[in-house]
């Protein structure tokens, strides 16, 4: 018998790949374009406006609930690894890589938030520990670009990003084939889905909690993960395009892969509220200390990376639960394809920022970051301070 949440968890670890595939070549394409070093920034930021316009567009028309999920799902990962390897195979330069990054992160919006409204229309039960998997997977997916340049060292900058297309074509036929769960089927008697029906949900005041503690966790997250081989470097523990650098980057970023699932366990003890408060008062302490490491040994400087990048994803999957649970069954797909739009539009700001001062700023860049998990915490108050009072 096949197990839904196991193959939707691997589809996105292959889909998000297509994501930061990019940033595993920044050296090569610094070098053979002539570009700065903040100019890769700017490629990540393609994905994210890509992203955030198509989450908006499936939210706002109500289209991630007007049709399968499993076949958005699958239609949007095979134009996704077209887009990926156009880049790969016909960029020469900025003018013609940022149109089919933004394409990308487009066709990504089909995927991320169509993976979670997979997840709870087949386990609804236990969304919770189940769509930590699925951001787990979603983390390795971000790393697995880094893990491949490390296994093909010896490959040009082309192949390793053609690698992640041919998984993101991998990942549409498992979900295709799978389809969407017996959940979530809209309920006799239902509002009709009009267009913007999607807004009702910030009047739910458990989902507007969740909401604003995702908002505070997405300016810390995508700006970590983009600056992690830029803080690398930094702290003395590689050098620009070794190995030993890929292989941190992807260790740093990947072992979220391991937070994701912790804290979904947890979860079950102490429930989703909780875990994701934990979860951004460990990644703000790291923030908080991470500018004071410059005499700290390479393994303590790695030690608190490695927690830092444990942390600052465990609590993503929590927002996506909570605020799933907080909103109609009808419209749960745009809901959640809205709140990552508003989500991934702050990580634009937070990404082109740290890229663009880190020059100046050296190890205290990371202070940058630091306002996101604590407004994270204020917002999402209501909610932890209630399951406290339990």
């Amino acid at each position: 018998m096949q197990n839904p949440v196991l193959i939707i968890v691997i589809a996105q670890l292959f889909g998000t790949s297509l994501w930061f595939s990019a940033n595993s070549a920044a050296d090569d394409l610094i070098r053979a374009w002539g570009i700065a070093p903040a100019e890769i920034g700017t490629l990540t930021n393609a994905v994210q406006l890509g992203f955030i316009l198509g989450t908006l567009t499936f939210a706002i028309s109500g289209l991630a609930d007007r049709f399968a999920a499993s076949r958005i799902f699958a239609v949007c990962a095979v134009l996704g690894a077209v887009c990926n390897a156009a880049f790969a195979l016909l960029a020469d330069g900025m003018s013609s890589a940022i149109p089919l990054r933004f394409a990308v992160g487009f066709c990504l919006a089909g995927v991320y938030p169509l993976g979670m409204k997979l997840v709870v229309s087949w386990v609804p039960e236990r969304a919770g520990a189940a769509l930590a998997q699925l951001v787990g997977m979603l983390t390795l997916g971000t790393a697995l670009p880094h893990g491949i340049r490390l296994a093909g060292a010896g490959w040009s900058w082309q192949a390793t990003i053609l690698v992640s297309s041919g998984l993101a074509l991998l990942a549409a036929v498992m979900i295709f084939r799978l389809g969407d769960g017996p959940h979530l089927k809209r309920q006799h008697g239902a509002p009709p889905l009009r267009l913007g029906r999607v807004f009702y949900a910030f009047s739910v005041c458990e989902f507007r909690a969740s909401a604003l503690g995702y908002f505070g966790h997405m300016w810390e997250l995508y700006a970590f993960w983009t600056l992690t081989p830029a803080l690398i470097i930094l702290s003395g523990l590689a050098e620009t395009g070794s190995r030993q650098l890929s292989g941190l980057a992807f260790a740093i970023i990947g072992i979220g892969a391991l937070g994701c699932p912790l804290g979904g366990w947890w979860s079950q003890r102490i429930g989703s509220p909780r875990v994701a408060a934990a979860a951004l008062a460990g990644s703000a302490l790291c923030c908080a200390l991470f500018p004071l490491t410059g005499n700290w040994p390479a393994a303590a400087k790695t030690a608190l990376l490695l927690l830092w990048g444990a942390t600052v994803v465990a609590d993503s999957p929590h927002f996506s639960a909570l605020s799933a649970r907080a909103c109609p069954p009808e419209i749960v797909g745009s809901a959640l394809a809205f709140q990552n739009a508003i989500g991934f539009a702050i990580t634009m700001l937070s990404i082109q920022l740290g890229t663009a001062w880190i020059a100046d700023s050296g190890l205290s860049i990371a202070w940058l970051l630091l306002p996101g998990p604590l407004l994270g915490l204020l917002g999402l108050h209501p909610l932890w301070r209630r399951a406290q009072t339990r």
